[in-house]
């Protein structure tokens, strides 16, 4: 009756199409996907008008599970997929998802009973069931390899990057103070150099002037 009232509870179980085959051999049509209306009855047992009454019914949830009434070039298309031999000018379609559906909304079925009491026994074999847990590692231990890790990666990297860097930079500083010490006794010459200049064009102006 669970079943039957709610459908959250038939959402719930919807995946489990396997339970059909467990119950009762089901049918399918050339495809190997899909079954009629006709087999469908077949397999529950009942009339035909049972079906397609529960399909008028329910048929919003049915084609939300696969249930497909096929008219027009799409009827074409199957049939000749399918080798179905038929003039039928429609043709209703229920996966293997739809049929479990209908398990779960049949009243006056005894597979469809046996259908819904063993997807309630599974559901509750699947909770009661026990979960084993590993073992907790043993987490002061990992610690210290990642630690030990960590300290090998530093020593075999990170340490000798920076003692390059350090004496690297040590370099360069003595270079740049032996650059600046250069460019000083440069100046120091070119001030020489500009004074004697100035004196010589001082002394060239006196004898033009003599």
């Amino acid at each position: 009756m669970a079943l039957l009232e709610s459908q959250t509870l038939r959402r719930g179980v919807l995946d489990r199409t396997d339970v059909l085959d467990r119950v009762k051999t089901l049918a399918l049509l050339p495809d190997g996907m899909h079954v009629t209306t006709a087999m469908v009855a077949a397999y529950f047992e009942v009339g035909l008008e049972a079906i397609k009454s529960l399909v008028k019914d329910h048929r919003t949830e049915l084609e939300a599970n696969g249930y497909r009434l096929l008219t027009g070039e799409e009827l074409r298309s199957f049939k000749n997929l399918s080798g179905i031999q038929s003039r039928t000018r429609s043709l209703a379609l229920f996966s293997r998802r739809a049929v479990l559906n209908v398990a779960m909304l049949l009243r006056d079925s005894e597979v469809a009973r046996q259908v819904r009491v063993y997807l309630l026994d599974m559901e509750y074999l699947a909770r009661t069931q026990p979960v084993e847990n590993p073992a907790p590692a043993d987490t002061t231990a990992l610690d210290e390899r990642i630690d030990q890790r960590i300290t090998h990666i530093l020593s075999k990297t990170v340490v000798p990057m920076f003692n390059a860097l350090i004496e690297t930079s040590g370099e360069h500083r003595r270079e740049i103070v032996a650059l600046r010490a250069g460019v000083q006794r440069i100046e120091k010459r070119l001030r020489r150099h500009h004074a004697r200049l100035q004196r010589l064009e001082w002394s060239a102006g006196l004898t033009v002037l003599d």
